[in-house]
């Protein structure tokens, strides 16, 4: 894992100097730099993530949890990366409104994924209490 950070790190530093020697000379040239490096950055955190995966598929297998919760618990957070990850590529573009609103937007999206771990964990609670009661 030490090695897909410090590969990260090269390739974030390697990008922002491309993109400060290019930026006064080229502007638009500069934009498409940074794009290009944050896209490489995606693509490879992407890439270190899909091998942790089965991880969560046997931790969903011994405690018992359902295998759709684990999904949806993962797009949830998928979701929300990139959704920062958008949204630092706007404020890069100088539209932090747009930024803003995209954050917003993912956060309603996440909160409609929660509602069915909501109910299953409300249901849960229910049949906790009849067995006490």
């Amino acid at each position: 894992m030490t090695t897909v950070v410090l590969q990260l790190v090269g390739i974030a530093f390697v990008t922002a100097v491309a993109v400060l020697l290019v930026r006064h000379t080229h502007p638009e040239i500069a934009v498409v730099i940074s794009i290009a490096g944050g896209i490489i950055l995606l693509l490879f955190g992407l890439e270190a993530f899909r091998g942790t995966l089965s991880v969560f598929e046997e931790i969903a297998a011994a405690t018992g949890i359902r295998a759709p919760i684990v999904k949806t618990l993962l797009k949830m957070v998928g979701i929300g990366y990139l959704v920062e990850f958008s949204a630092g590529i706007l404020n890069d573009f100088g539209q932090s409104s747009l930024s803003d609103k995209l954050v917003f937007g993912g956060k309603i999206v996440i909160l409609i994924l929660s509602v069915p771990i909501l109910q299953s964990v409300l249901s849960l609670v229910a049949e906790l209490i009849g067995l006490i009661a």
